[in-house]
């Protein structure tokens, strides 16, 4: 089985298990975990994205790894004309499914893409990608994957990125389909692809989630439902107050990254 084919059948496999149900969180989320959790996981990342995803009138936006188009029809809500491309079919077809429900069909289109061999023929005022990079495990491929975001960025464009980027390596997270990358791993993927750097935060600084993670499988059902739902609780509130500004503390960033136009001009 080749590189690019496993990833499309493992997100098509859990975009047929989940991408249907609810909100489809458990699909594009933290996968097949409790409807709470991922709902958690969902609010930092919209607090973390908001002042950043405004203003989008008329503007031509990108939403890679849009899964069932959860960003996307957000996006769309405020006035953006909105491509969100995804590897799974049945994310593309949900995320059709539900734009045309919520009346946004004329704001969306979606189509099936590997972020590594992106082509729409346009470029974008904004691209958002809410962690797509950690699933990308080849260092030489995601590296062709920035690349070819930054094609697709306007001059005056800006990218905004979620992804996991601990300040210190952590491996206890990793998985077959995921890499915890360090917050300097990022910065000279950016920089490397002749984009600056003009704002970093915070998104979900409370340590108990990621910590309880690994034990979550190993413990009876009851129990792991029981200690996940305590440091949920315990974790939101910390999030809510202090995710934004405890950039070094939080495991997710959101990074804001425009064209290095002192890298292009010396070219």
């Amino acid at each position: 089985m080749s590189v690019a084919t496993e990833p499309v059948i493992y997100w098509e496999n859990r975009a047929l298990r989940y991408a249907r149900n609810g909100e489809g969180l458990a699909a594009v989320c933290s996968y097949g975990m409790p409807g709470f959790y991922n709902r958690a996981i969902q609010f930092t990342q919209r607090l973390a994205l908001r002042p950043w995803l405004r203003e989008l009138e008329g503007k031509q936006v990108l939403d890679v790894g849009c899964g069932v188009g959860r960003w996307s029809r957000w996006m769309a809500a405020q006035g953006a004309r909105v491509t969100g491309v995804d590897l799974s079919p049945t994310m593309v077809a949900e995320a059709s499914c539900r734009a045309a429900q919520e009346g946004l069909s004329e704001r969306c289109r979606f189509l099936v893409q590997d972020l590594a061999d992106l082509h729409t023929a346009a470029q974008y005022e904004v691209i958002l990608g809410v962690t797509v990079l950690q699933h990308i495990l080849e260092t030489a491929r995601l590296e062709h994957a920035m690349r070819r975001l930054v094609r697709h960025l306007a001059p005056e464009g800006r990218m905004v990125l979620i992804e996991a980027a601990p300040n210190h390596r952590n491996s206890s997270c990793d998985t077959a389909i995921f890499r915890a990358r360090t917050l300097a791993d990022y910065l000279s993927l950016f920089s490397v692809c002749g984009l600056r750097l003009s704002s970093m935060t915070g998104v979900d600084p409370a340590p108990l989630r990621t910590r309880f993670l690994p034990y979550y499988s190993r413990l009876p059902r009851p129990l792991a439902l029981a200690g996940l739902a305590i440091v949920t609780a315990v974790s939101a509130p910390a999030d809510a107050l202090f995710g934004r500004r405890l950039v070094n503390r939080s495991w997710h960033k959101l990074f804001v990254l425009e064209h290095d136009r002192e890298k292009r001009n010396a070219k």
